[in-house]
């Protein structure tokens, strides 16, 4: 499915006047799901920031319907909107916005459950890889050896690779996205919207006070981890899994941009050192090579 720039509506369905940090990836992420799907969707959101950007009540700078909730239970609300918009005989998407807290620790269970029973909604994981809204902690995305409130050393674990995981759980549609890619984004957001049953995409969304990088560049950071293999664009549809086309060229090793140009951007990473870095780029090497045996397993 391609798209077109001069395809998108032109429609705001985010207004301005959000309370959003300057540069905030969430902001671009939710004005590319609505641009995607027009408007025409119902968003469940649980505690995050994504709960602060629309603004106070009884305001809001988002013009479609949201409900907002608590923090592990989006999936479970979103189930029971999905039941009763079916009864009334109204198909629309319904999509859950939700931080990596929300959907890798405290909602893991709750997202779980919905994709055991194959709920008809879409799913997106907004990844910026920490508590952001309440402190810069850890969570079960946060990337090994990242400096984070909790983890002033740098993270000692490894991330949960949530796509993976989903992948397991055997539903019809997963994926990775990034806000640098945003036709790519609506393009798997329109194609995960024609399929029933549950739909989990796995957003990536660098976030700059947490991160520790200039706001000026969210945009660039979300490339570099692209263009250094870092975070890989993918998707499974129905029991075939290709690697998305800003990520193709990047099976090749040689053609990555060197690793150290990411993380020297983001103060989190201060505290890698070279010895570090060999171990992180075998980390790497290692999740291609899950994704590509599992392209040729899925074929």
């Amino acid at each position: 499915m391609s798209i077109r720039i001069d395809q998108l509506p032109r429609d705001k369905f985010i207004m301005p006047g959000t309370a959003a940090c300057p540069g905030c990836p969430l902001l671009v992420g939710l004005k590319q799901v609505a641009m995607a799907l027009n408007g025409k969707m119902s968003l469940v959101i649980p505690a995050g920031c994504s709960s602060v950007i629309p603004g106070m009540a009884p305001t809001t700078s988002f013009n479609v319907p949201t409900l907002h909730v608590p923090f592990a239970s989006s999936p479970a609300v979103a189930s029971g909107l999905v039941s009763a918009a079916r009864i009334r005989g109204n198909n629309g998407p319904v999509v859950v916005w939700a931080g990596d807290g929300a959907s890798s620790d405290i909602g893991f269970a709750a997202l779980s459950g919905a994709a055991a029973r194959n709920e008809d909604l879409i799913y997106i994981l907004a990844d910026n890889e920490a508590y952001m809204n309440t402190g810069i902690q850890a969570s079960g995305t946060t990337p090994w050896m990242a400096w984070t409130t909790t983890s002033p050393n740098g993270k000692t674990e490894d991330r949960k690779e949530m796509a993976l995981i989903m992948l397991m759980h055997k539903i019809p549609y997963v994926a990775t996205a990034s806000i640098a890619y945003p036709l790519d984004f609506i393009a798997k957001i329109r194609k995960a919207n024609q399929i029933r049953g549950f739909k989990f995409i796995h957003l990536y969304a660098p976030c700059p006070p947490g991160q520790k990088f200039d706001d000026s560049y969210t945009i660039k950071m979300a490339q570099l981890a692209v263009e250094t293999g870092v975070w890989v664009l993918w998707e499974y549809n129905q029991g075939k899994l290709t690697i998305s086309p800003p990520s193709a060229m990047y099976r090749d090793k040689a053609k990555r941009k060197p690793l150290s140009e990411y993380m020297k951007l983001q103060g989190r990473f201060a505290k890698v050192d070279a010895d570090a870095m060999k171990i992180y780029e075998a980390k790497i090497d290692s999740y291609w090579n899950t994704i590509l045996k599992l392209s040729e397993i899925y074929r």
